[in-house]
């Protein structure tokens, strides 16, 4: 599974004493294990797909956080934001482009907005940004 990548990395930045690494894969492990918790509390089982979604989100949140360290000048806390996204990106299937994402709502039957939207959530889960999809389907 993928975790197993993921702590396994983990241990390598430990012993290389990156803590740049070590940090934001701990965050991810952290997220994962605490979803873990919670779904076997309601009788289901985590996946790479959970998984997947908790990098998106943590992806976001660097991102944000990243714009905050911008307005402010903090260069140093920008470039660490940085590595951090490399890091968490490599765990992430391929991300589709505008262009597929284009070409996979006009072989769409129902184009509605709920429609489009429940088949990328279904289909393509951690392989599209919500968000881009959004903009593409409002632009059609």
């Amino acid at each position: 599974m993928l975790i197993d990548e993921i702590k396994a990395a983990n241990v390598a930045a430990m012993k290389a004493r990156d803590n740049v690494i070590k940090g934001i894969l701990s965050i991810i492990i952290t997220k994962y294990k605490n979803l873990e918790v919670e779904l076997k509390a309601q009788g289901k089982e985590i996946t790479d797909k959970d998984l997947l979604a908790i990098i998106q989100k943590t992806l976001k949140e660097l991102s944000e956080e990243k714009e905050g360290y911008v307005k402010a000048g903090n260069q140093e806390a920008v470039n660490n934001i940085a590595r951090q996204e490399e890091i968490l990106n490599k765990y992430l299937p391929k991300q589709l482009s505008e262009d597929e994402i284009r070409e996979i709502i006009l072989s769409l039957d129902d184009r509605s907005v709920p429609s489009v939207m429940k088949h990328f959530k279904m289909n393509y889960a951690g392989q599209v940004d919500m968000a881009l999809v959004n903009t593409v389907l409002r632009s059609l």
